[in-house]
């Protein structure tokens, strides 16, 4: 089993053509994902790789083969209006990768997503990976395995690291979700955990959250009042100075909110595990599988 995609999935890939979309969609594409189709306006006919279908509008593409899920590779200028093409199309997910999209356009995307029932990965994310069945997304395919662990994360480069050690340790994953750093983003951690209880192969779940904002917070309560599944967490960020952006948008500290003691903190109440470095996740994950 798994969360948001699986072998089923037919992929849609917004701007095929360009430098980030056409290496990611050959990525994609040998990792075994049905990669059924391509947009880029004024292309239309031609095909990527000798066998996937060109087409100007998303519309089309969804309507010709059947898609029903779309990455996003465009520009930040704009990426917010092919979020809303996605969306508007018929698929039931989209996965935006940009990064640098403008909160002012978010605010705009999110509730239109959400009033047509499409659930939206990112933006500034690494997209998502099943092991063995699918792969949405710029996570790195030779570092996950199939297995009980789903993964939740608003960093890509720390949810490489921690499946990475996860994989090496001979933990596998069912899914694993980066969500993305930016204020606005379509899917937040507890949806993702909500997902997880729901799912039978899930056994145990890695979160990975940053400083800044309350998500970590909210989540934690989720899992104190409406989990039965174990939950291991790491807050990144943990030296840094209030006031300090660190890296991601939404990785800022103001007065005592955010902080990763206060993260921590709520961790430990909600009876999860606390992993004080990435290496943690594999003995505490052993002992709770």
């Amino acid at each position: 089993m798994s969360v948001f995609i699986d072998k089923h999935t037919k992929l849609v890939v917004q701007g095929i053509t360009g430098r980030d979309g056409s290496f990611h969609a050959k990525q994609m594409m040998e990792y075994g994902t049905q990669v059924v189709a391509g947009v880029t306006p004024g292309k239309g006919g031609q095909r990527f790789e000798g066998t996937v279908p060109i087409f100007n509008t998303v519309a089309d593409a969804v309507q010709a083969t059947g898609a029903n899920t779309s990455v996003i590779y465009v520009p930040p200028p704009f990426a917010a209006d092919a979020i809303m093409e996605a969306a508007a199309s018929g698929v039931s997910l989209v996965v935006c990768i940009t990064e640098g999209v403008p909160v002012l356009d978010m605010t705009k995307v999110y509730p239109f997503v959400k009033e047509r029932g499409v659930r939206l990965i990112g933006p500034n994310c690494p997209g998502l990976i099943t092991p063995g069945e699918s792969k949405v997304g710029i996570i790195p395919g030779r570092i996950c395995t199939p297995g009980p662990v789903g993964v939740v994360s608003r960093s890509g480069t720390l949810t490489y690291e921690v499946v990475y050690q996860l994989t090496r340790a001979g933990i596998g994953q069912t899914t694993c979700v980066g969500i993305g750093g930016d204020p606005i983003n379509g899917t937040n951690f507890i949806d993702c955990l909500a997902a997880f209880e729901k799912d039978p192969a899930t056994k145990a779940i890695a979160m990975m959250g940053e400083i800044g904002g309350t998500d970590e917070q909210e989540a934690a309560e989720f899992i104190r009042t409406q989990m039965k599944k174990p939950v291991v967490g790491f807050i990144a960020g943990q030296t840094a100075p209030p006031g300090r952006r660190m890296g991601h948008a939404g990785a800022i500290i103001s007065g005592s909110s955010g902080t990763a003691q206060e993260k921590l903190e709520a961790f430990a109440a909600a009876g999860m595990g606390v992993a004080k470095r990435p290496i943690d996740f594999v003995e505490l994950m052993k002992a709770r599988l």
